[in-house]
């Protein structure tokens, strides 16, 4: 798994739906002491779940045998790429026995992981699945226009956005691990309960910090792409886009965070000049009227 968050609660599903199965698992990421991970490792298991660098750093100390190895997934194989662990694949790949069968999951596939594809994999079978075409119609999307280029105006929009709504719980998405840091820093500055989750923090911060968001106890979850990606946070009211993401795809994904099962849910993107690119290529992907949203006394503040 790319991230220590995916590693975990896939262990997490893996001792719920395995409860049936005599398999042993263990969980093997960075953040957390060697020692609980040894004494697993030493008793054997069946199934390992762990993220790229850890698991060459338990292989390099001599603590995994990997000749008995069946099958090997690789998941999430397009945000490997993005965060640039394909090398780290390509040496795992190096230390398993060739005779396995090797699985691999991906969102997208770029030529980089095709070319993973044909190199790790014998005559792969290619099972596609057909991309989230549509966002849900149970959720209201908006759009909120500044006619700056300014972080600090774009600060005061969100938190005018976030005042103006009901808001019982949220996801911010930013596209930097740095503009999260500084939005969730803004937003507590401002009396909100917010909290920012990336790549950068301590894992102790991080599993502290979802499980206080999935129990209700933390409002705002400030977060980028690649910490939220495939996480499972059910019933989540309102998506606020920082500003709109990169790669259009993604602001599906985003705001499919809300509206599930049938619930209503809310979403605001802001967008300032420097932006317009990137939204012309959502609004060509989403193919819906985005209604323009601006809270009262905002065009003043700014």
């Amino acid at each position: 798994e790319p991230t220590r968050e995916l590693a975990s609660q896939v262990a997490e599903n893996f001792v719920k739906y395995g409860v049936n199965h005599k398999l042993s698992m263990a969980l093997l990421i960075g953040g957390v002491s060697f020692g609980d991970q040894d004494k697993a490792l030493m008793q054997g298991v069946d199934v390992l779940i762990a993220t790229p660098g850890r698991l060459i750093d338990q292989f390099e100390r001599g603590k995994l045998l990997l000749t008995g190895l069946e099958m090997l997934v690789i998941d999430e194989a397009d945000r490997m790429l993005d965060m640039g662990f394909i090398p780290d694949i390509e040496k795992i790949c190096s230390m398993l026995p060739p005779r396995r069968q090797t699985l691999l999951f991906s969102a997208t596939m770029p030529p980089e992981i095709s070319r993973l594809a044909s190199q790790f994999q014998t005559m792969p079978k290619r099972i596609e699945v057909s991309r989230p075409a549509q966002t849900a119609d149970t959720i209201s999307q908006y759009v909120v226009e500044l006619s700056i280029n300014d972080h600090k105006a774009r600060r005061t929009a969100l938190r005018r956005v976030i005042e103006s709504r009901e808001v019982k719980n949220g996801i911010v998405f930013c596209n930097r691990k740095s503009e999260v840091d500084i939005v969730a820093k803004s937003l507590s500055k401002y009396g909100h309960d917010a909290a920012p989750i990336h790549g950068d923090l301590p894992q102790s911060y991080r599993t502290q910090t979802l499980e206080k968001f999935r129990g209700g106890d933390l409002k705002l979850l400030v977060a980028s792409d690649v910490a939220a990606r495939g996480l499972d946070i059910p019933d989540v009211g309102h998506v606020f886009n920082y500003s709109p993401p990169p790669n259009s795809d993604d602001y599906v994904h985003r705001i499919g965070r809300t509206g599930r099962a049938g619930r209503k849910g809310e979403s605001f993107t802001l967008v300032c000049p420097e932006d317009i690119k990137l939204w012309d290529a959502v609004k060509k992907r989403v193919q819906k009227d985005i209604e323009p949203y601006m809270p009262e006394g905002l065009k003043e503040e700014l």
